[in-house]
């Protein structure tokens, strides 16, 4: 479970990673994504990764109690995933949010990396 949770982890900062440029990208064009070629495969994709990774992390935390993750925050990061692969490709997305909503899940990821890694010390 906990390699599992590493990979999925490391997944979806690159997928964060992913948004946040194309974020960028249609900011500065001014271009939205097209639904079905762009927005619905990557959106998918991420949802898939975010589901597993949710399970695994929650199951993981309340196995494990780690001292500064809580379920909670597996919940929101996944549910941040979500909106954040849909988001990106709009350029009327609030920045401000946009940009704090990657920003927590990065938190979440790394924080949850960095308890698993310590965990199997």
């Amino acid at each position: 479970m906990e390699n599992n949770i590493l990979i999925l982890s490391k997944k979806l900062l690159v997928d964060l990673e992913t948004a946040h440029k194309r974020f960028q990208h249609s900011k500065e064009e001014g271009a939205r994504g097209d639904f079905h070629s762009e927005v619905k495969p990557f959106a998918d994709e991420v949802k898939l990764s975010a589901d597993a990774w949710r399970k695994s992390a929650g199951q993981w935390i309340r196995e494990n109690n780690p001292k500064n993750l809580h379920a909670n925050q597996i919940e929101t990061a996944a549910d941040y995933l979500e909106v954040i692969s849909v988001q990106a490709f709009f350029p009327e997305t609030s920045k401000k949010r946009f940009l704090d909503q990657i920003q927590s899940v990065e938190f979440i990821l790394n924080s949850m990396i960095i308890a698993v890694e310590k965990a199997r010390q």
